[in-house]
């Protein structure tokens, strides 16, 4: 009888740390419903802590302030063994090969078309929108996309690349309003086929392709969220590629979420349930991947954009969550809202960041 009440210390004393209290009247205090959740939590850590919320053992009314605080104190650098197993595993192994790379993005975007219409917006994008001068999230979605256009200098006429050009947002607008044509790439089968769709009778070609098979020359390069992806043994193969595919006075538009420090993983829970060998680049891995290859023009940070872009999924994820309840879980309803404003909260406390990145050759 005197073991839980131990771990509650601990973990009560830990969460302190963090202005965060068990049971308290907060908003972004943790409302603990079953006492196992703090055995799991100090064996498990990140791991723990996710799962215990996906099975109800947990609550919290602002999840997304309570990340900002855990993460502003530095609860994520506790080490934990699931944290040194994926440590282990991604220095020894390259987790985004080809082969496990489609696998990786079959598990997180093949979830069905239904899920992400009912939250993305009108034009589809899975980054971070523009909310500068915009006061919805389809007018923060075009200001987003036309910044990505001006920032490459499009001009009529022009053949764009895509790498990992989701449901065809960019394509579409691109083609639409800049009167280019685009070429996306993707190892999505879910996606490839509603880009298509999306952007059906416009110069725009959309292809089940991997990075690593492309050629050919474009005008101008753009990725959007996908760098995430690659992981860090790949991360100059990947650079190479797209500077063979960019003509000579072209640009690259890079647009990936970042770590402030170099790292290998993702948090367990992540990488388990969400984005499998996802991994944050840091600067100084950008930088040794373009090394003698690009210049980098511009950068820009829209952390506080991700933020907002996150909460106003997760409100539209939930509007519609009773016609989305047929085809998905409670559980899974518990685990993409823990996903979301998690995230929202790292974005809030800087723990990670959004680069808006220009290179040019």
């Amino acid at each position: 009888m005197t073991l839980v009440p131990s771990l509650r210390s601990k973990v009560e004393n830990t969460l302190a740390i963090a202005d965060v209290r068990i049971n308290g009247n907060r908003p972004w205090d943790l409302v603990v419903h079953d006492d196992r959740f703090y055995s799991r939590v100090v064996s498990s850590g990140a791991l723990g802590l996710g799962e215990s919320y996906m099975d109800g053992w947990w609550d919290c009314a602002e999840l997304a302030q309570m990340f900002c605080k855990l993460l502003k104190a530095h609860l994520d650098r506790r080490p934990s063994i699931s944290w040194a197993i994926m440590y282990v595993r991604a220095r020894i192994t390259n987790r985004q090969k080809k082969s496990e790379a489609i696998e990786n993005v079959h598990r997180h975007y093949d979830l069905g078309g239904d899920l992400y219409q009912s939250m993305l917006g009108q034009w589809m994008l899975y980054s971070s929108a523009n909310w500068k001068h915009a006061a919805s999230l389809n007018e923060a979605g075009e200001a987003k996309l036309d910044f990505v256009c001006r920032s490459l200098n499009l001009r009529p006429g022009q053949k764009v690349l895509d790498i990992g050009c989701g449901w065809g947002g960019f394509a579409k607008y691109a083609a639409q309003k800049y009167g280019v044509q685009v070429v996306g790439i993707t190892v999505s089968t879910e996606q490839a086929t509603l880009a298509r769709q999306i952007c059906d009778g416009l110069p725009v070609e959309i292809r089940y392709q991997d990075y690593r098979e492309l050629d050919g020359k474009f005008d101008h390069v753009v990725s959007l969220g996908m760098f995430e992806h690659v992981g860090c043994k790949n991360y100059r193969r990947y650079m190479e590629t797209v500077r063979c595919c960019l003509k000579p006075e072209g640009r690259f538009f890079l647009n990936t979420i970042g770590a402030n420090k170099s790292r290998y993983c993702i948090n367990p829970w992540t990488d388990k349930y969400i984005f499998p060998g996802g991994t944050l680049p840091s600067i100084a891995q950008i930088g040794a991947a373009i090394d003698g290859l690009f210049v980098m023009e511009e950068l820009q940070d829209w952390a506080e954009s991700y933020d907002k872009t996150l909460v106003t999924w997760f409100e539209n994820f939930h509007a519609n969550w009773n016609k989305l309840k047929t085809r998905y879980s409670e559980r899974f309803y518990r685990m993409w809202k823990y996903y979301l404003l998690s995230s929202a909260g790292a974005f809030r406390s800087k723990a990670i960041r959004d680069w808006q990145i220009v290179l040019s050759s």
